[in-house]
């Protein structure tokens, strides 16, 4: 029987339907699947949910709850982690503050001066967690779902010893996108990604072993509807020749070209993000939807007549963990340490690569170099995520500050006193949730 705990079980879509996956491996469906939360009310439906699921699928699983994160990671094979430190109002002046500063935020929780301190603010959390991982289940596999992944990721396998990777959903999704664009039905597409979270590219692109980048590139440029989706990915595409993962307004802040001016991000960045982009209010306003929603979406999904799907979707975490407790190998991309995996981006930085799944555990796949337009911008987001981290562990605002001076964003809008200035700004208001800084001054 496997243990599988959720921290962070209070993701109710995500936990209800990562667990709907999991029951439908034979090698899971008597697994015990552990919930924990800080918050109590979403903790009681997020085991209603899962419990709803095992019920309709006469499942032997077994279905726990608790906010005690020993008790939950005690004897547990899997942890799977998606928190957040701090709910909207905590955050939202990582986006309010560079905005005060001309830095135009979009979503901020990746890269930038809003996901280093989202960093800042969320490792010594998932240390914690991970810890509790060496302490409490030792042979456990830790798979992360929260962001800024590659920060996170990187302290975590630099601190500890817990068998670790780091997942996002940014490559499958953009992979499947490309397809749609092309015609071309998911099973015939194969690839290779490679790079960092949220900078992966598409180093190969295939439609049953033929090249598919020219059916891409004749896509882009000749349907309006397909440019208009990703701007600022396909410009980057058009442009760099390779095409990047995570979505354009994502990207838009990742770089120089998109948001250092009203005018390109009237041209680059209104249209074809999926948010607002250039309105920081808006950004911060769907997010408060989305907390203050879940509770009517979690009580009308309880009050349906509507029988519940048991059919297995695309979380792949389940795939994985099939894999891992001996069932069918599982490829992905994965977050992990770059033990010469990709040749010219930093040692022992995290990298995102293809990894093979098994009983055997992780094992990531050797890539090589990365092409050298796309190793600039790459290597520079590492180092600076390099940085971040080693500013992060040892509570040295200074090299903080030295991070966000070279993001590419920042520093195409503001001087290094401009910069420096606002650091000290974000640091005062982050200051109560930064135990590892004594001073908050650069």
């Amino acid at each position: 029987m496997t243990k599988i705990a959720f921290i962070g079980a209070g993701s109710l879509v995500f936990t209800r339907n990562l667990a709907r996956d999991i029951l439908t491996f034979p090698l899971l469906k008597d697994a015990t699947l552990t919930l924990m939360d800080i918050d109590a009310e979403r903790l009681d439906f997020a085991k209603k949910s899962v419990q709803r699921i095992v019920d309709a699928g006469n499942y032997p699983a077994k279905v726990e709850a608790t906010m005690d994160r020993v008790e939950a990671l005690k004897g547990a094979d899997i942890v799977l982690v998606t928190i957040l430190v701090g709910s909207t109002d905590v955050w939202r002046y990582d986006i309010e503050i560079p905005e005060k500063y001309g830095v135009d935020i979009n979503i901020g929780d990746t890269r930038g001066p809003s996901g280093i301190f989202r960093a800042l603010r969320t490792i010594p959390v998932m240390l914690d967690i991970a810890r509790d991982v060496e302490r409490y289940c030792p042979d456990a596999y830790m798979l992360n779902y929260t962001n800024p992944m590659a920060m996170l990721s990187r302290a975590i396998m630099r601190e500890t010893n817990v068998r670790y990777v780091g997942l996002c959903h940014s490559v499958q999704g953009t992979a499947e996108m490309l397809a749609r664009w092309i015609g071309a039905p998911m099973e015939e597409i194969t690839y290779t990604c490679a790079g960092i979270n949220h900078m992966a590219w598409f180093l190969k692109f295939e439609w049953n072993g033929k090249d598919a980048y020219p059916l891409i590139r004749k896509a882009i440029t000749e349907n309006p509807e397909i440019y208009n989706e990703e701007i600022v990915r396909n410009e980057m595409f058009l442009h760099l020749d390779y095409y990047v993962t995570e979505s354009s307004g994502h990207n838009s802040e990742y770089n120089w070209w998109f948001r250092k001016r009203p005018d390109l991000i009237e041209k680059y960045c209104t249209h074809g993000t999926g948010w607002n982009p250039g309105e920081h209010a808006y950004v911060l306003k769907r997010y408060r939807e989305r907390e203050e929603r879940w509770r009517k979406e979690a009580q009308e999904w309880f009050s349906s007549d509507k029988p519940i799907s048991l059919e297995r979707g695309h979380e792949y975490a389940a795939y994985i963990i099939n894999a891992l407790m001996g069932g069918e190998p599982f490829e992905f991309n994965g977050n992990v340490t770059n033990t010469n995996l990709v040749t010219n981006l930093p040692q022992n930085a995290c990298v995102e690569v293809p990894v093979w799944a098994s009983r055997k555990g992780f094992e990531p796949v050797y890539v090589g170099a990365l092409p050298p337009q796309c190793a600039m911008l790459t290597n520079l987001s590492s180092q600076i995520e390099e940085l971040a981290v080693e500013g992060a562990l040892t509570g040295n605002p200074r090299l903080i500050f030295q991070a966000i001076a070279y993001d590419p964003l920042t520093a195409a809008v503001l001087s290094l006193a401009e910069i420096k200035q606002m650091v000290n700004e974000m640091f005062q208001q982050n200051r109560n949730y930064l135990p590892q800084f004594k001073h908050f001054e650069v």
